[in-house]
């Protein structure tokens, strides 16, 4: 969408740095190039290397907002008789992505387990496990919580947990086949 578009920063904005995950303060009127814009994040590249934007600070950017996130043609709700579907969780978890690769966390194979569970108020809670393509992947708490935010905006979700795990060791064999036909491994 707004890959590879050149952009001078017009205020202070903060980021997380690639790929140690600390966050940092970019300066206004710091030039760089969107190289990724996936999921609601934005990746991108300056002087200070690869960093990623939060989707809150496009107009530092020179970008608008875009429509809220839309999933098989609807925003993600509860089903029609209030019950939660993990078919919504899944599609919310194709929208998370790795800011380095552009294929969602699910389609790396990342997501070992999604369990729901009806809460004692009638909503339902999420527990997620997943893992990360290196275990020294400072990125691994941005990009949990970013899953965690994406499950939290569907209806009916009152909690979500998302937990980084090692066990079984992530590899490439993990990645599904669209995964691959993105990565141009098939």
């Amino acid at each position: 969408m707004h890959e590879n578009t050149e952009f001078t920063l017009s205020r202070d904005t903060e980021a997380i740095q690639i790929p140690s995950g600390n966050k940092t303060m970019i300066p206004a009127g710091t030039q760089g190039v969107i190289t990724q814009t996936l999921g609601g994040s934005y990746t991108i590249a300056t002087y200070q290397g690869l960093s990623r934007i939060a989707e809150r600070d496009l107009d530092a950017l020179g970008l608008e907002k875009p429509q809220p996130q839309q999933t098989n043609g609807t925003i993600a709700t509860a089903g029609a008789d209030g019950e939660v579907d993990d078919k919504a969780v899944w599609d919310q978890l194709r929208q998370c992505y790795d800011p380095e690769i552009p294929v969602n966390i699910v389609d790396l194979g990342l997501v070992y387990d999604c369990q729901l569970h009806k809460s004692e108020n009638g909503g339902t809670k999420v527990e997620v496990k997943m893992t990360l393509t290196a275990p020294g992947c400072g990125m691994g708490p941005a990009i949990a919580h970013d899953a965690q935010s994406k499950i939290m905006s569907i209806e009916g979700i009152d909690e979500a947990q998302v937990d980084l795990v090692w066990d079984p060791p992530w590899n490439q064999n993990m990645i599904s086949e669209a995964g691959r036909m993105k990565l141009g491994m098939v």
